[in-house]
């Protein structure tokens, strides 16, 4: 149990880690929370289907699938990024930005299931 949660850890200290690295390289705009929830959301499908079909083993799956894309992934500021868009008035860049961060991540998620 320590050992999960130690790797769990170390993932999610990496993870945030690049998020914020991504976060400065955009000047933490919204550009920046959009980029890491896609890759995060593709990577993670990525993780997921290696871990069910036994190429990687739990360990992996408890460090990068739950830690680092855990960490790497941002819902809480996509919610705070929309919730300004509307605050502004800025109804179609919320509209927009709401619907190609779902859209765009399902459908990696999806083409990534599929394809392996």
């Amino acid at each position: 149990m320590l050992m999960n949660i130690l790797l769990v850890s170390c993932g999610g200290f990496i993870g945030s880690i690049a998020r914020f690295w991504i976060s400065n390289e955009w000047n933490k705009h919204v550009i920046g929370t959009w980029i890491a929830n896609l890759t995060g959301s593709l990577l993670l499908a990525i993780i997921v289907r290696l871990y069910t079909n036994d190429l990687i083993g739990e360990s992996l799956w408890l460090f990068f699938g739950i830690g680092y894309c855990g960490a790497y992934t941002t819902f809480s500021t996509f919610g705070k990024e929309t919730l300004e868009f509307i605050f502004l008035k800025q109804y179609t860049y919320a509209f927009l930005y709401v619907c190609s961060s779902f859209l765009l991540a399902m459908l990696a998620v999806g083409m990534t299931l599929i394809w392996s």
